[in-house]
């Protein structure tokens, strides 16, 4: 299944590649969530993220590798107020029907 994604203005077809990350440290209470799906949208990654029980932020992304790399390296800054102390990072099947990023409820 081929997917259309825009970058830098110019449409393209790709096929999308799935991935899953894991972000531990101060990652929850501090906005994390929401500059996720900000740097998502911006890249045109879709996918979802959610606060997880142990404390991490899990992510689930899809897209190109390069937009892929892009959102990893995103993650591994995270905004001002997190402190990001390590991303796990694992291939994941593509979600069918998943065309936007969401946030998603905790659990």
């Amino acid at each position: 299944m081929k997917k259309r994604f825009l970058v830098s203005r110019f449409w393209f077809l790709v096929n999308p590649i799935a991935k899953k990350f894991v972000v531990r440290g101060r990652v929850q209470g501090v906005g994390f969530r929401w500059f996720v799906q900000r740097e998502a949208e911006m890249l045109g990654v879709s996918g979802w993220v959610r606060n997880s029980f142990d404390g991490a932020v899990e992510v689930l992304a899809s897209g190109s590798a390069e937009q892929l790399s892009a959102l990893a390296a995103k993650l591994r800054a995270g905004p001002r107020a997190a402190r990001v102390d390590a991303v796990e990072e694992s291939a994941a099947k593509p979600e069918p029907g998943l065309n936007t990023f969401r946030i998603e409820g905790a659990w």
